[in-house]
C-alpha cells in the first residue's frame, strides 16, 4: 500500500515562493513518471507539472516559467518549487505517479491520493 504524503503548503503574499514536498512509503519513484495536480475550491483537479524519470518535463501554461518540479529518487521525493505566486495559484496540491506524462495529464494515476497541501495565496 501505497502513501503519499505532501506538505510545504501554507499562507503566502502574492509574489511570495513556497517549496512542496511529496514523498511515498512503500514504493520507489524510479522509471515513473510523477506529476504535481491542484484542485481548486468548484474546479476540477488539474496537472500543473510533470517530470519523467528521464528528466522530460511539462507544465501547464499557467505556471510556466515560475514553477519548478524536481524529483530525488534515491529519497523517494518530488518537489515544486513555486515562485511569484499569484492569488489564481490558491489550491490544494497533491502528488501522484503515472506511467507517462500524457496519462497524468489525464489523472491516469497509480497510486491512492494523499491528503494534499493547502496553498493560499493572498493578493
Amino acid at each position: 500500500q501505497v502513501q503519499l504524503v505532501e506538505s510545504g503548503g501554507g499562507l503566502v503574499q502574492a509574489g511570495g515562493s513556497l517549496r512542496l514536498s511529496c514523498s511515498a512509503s512503500g514504493r520507489i519513484f524510479g522509471g515513473y513518471a510523477m506529476g504535481w495536480f491542484r484542485q481548486a475550491p468548484g474546479k476540477q483537479r488539474e496537472l500543473v507539472a510533470a517530470r519523467t524519470s528521464g528528466g522530460d518535463t511539462n507544465y501547464a501554461d499557467s505556471v510556466k516559467g515560475r514553477f519548478t518540479i524536481s524529483r530525488d529518487n534515491a529519497k523517494n521525493t518530488v518537489y515544486l518549487q513555486m515562485n511569484s505566486l499569484k492569488p489564481e495559484d490558491t489550491a490544494v496540491y497533491y502528488c501522484n505517479a503515472g506511467s507517462n506524462i500524457d496519462l497524468l495529464l489525464n489523472l491516469r494515476v497509480f497510486w491512492s491520493w494523499g491528503q494534499g497541501t493547502q496553498v493560499t495565496v493572498s493578493s
